[in-house]
């Protein structure tokens, strides 16, 4: 069985770009792909926020539809309790170590997205276009590099 894929914040960029272009049109090909071949593919709650808190800033109505359309393609994972204990244990443990993944007072999307990869219970590879930064907490991958 195939890992489970949750989207970060820079492919849901991507996925919300409503131009013409050439990644846009691949990035919306291979959620198509993935979801064609039965993949699940999940949309964490932070990941909306941090996408869609810019784009209301930016008045961009077109992404926002994209963004409205993905919460209906993919599988929307709200934010839980569960995930966020979870996320203040990942941030106080990456800080210890001396390896914050956000400045100190921020909220630090990057704990909470891991989180609630985490709390699925199932094997997960998180999409992304910085595999490093989640990678010291839940299995991550550039989003090109994720067969369908």
């Amino acid at each position: 069985m195939s890992a489970t894929v949750v989207l970060d914040s820079g492919p849901v960029g991507l996925l919300t770009n409503p131009n013409a272009t050439a990644i846009p049109i691949a990035i919306r090909n291979w959620l198509a792909d993935l979801l064609l071949a039965g993949r699940r593919v999940i949309l964490p709650e932070i990941v909306d926020y941090e996408v869609r808190r810019e784009l209301v800033r930016a008045s961009r109505s077109s992404a926002l539809r994209l963004l409205d359309s993905l919460v209906v393609q993919a599988e929307y994972l709200p934010i839980t309790t569960a995930a966020m204990r979870l996320a203040a244990d990942l941030w106080a443990q990456a800080r210890n170590a001396g390896v914050p993944t956000a400045a100190g007072a921020a909220l630090d999307g990057d704990v909470i997205l891991a989180a609630q990869a985490i709390t699925l219970g199932v094997p997960v590879v998180v999409a992304t276009g910085n595999p490093v930064r989640l990678s010291r907490f839940v299995p991550s991958q550039d989003w090109t590099t994720i067969a369908p």
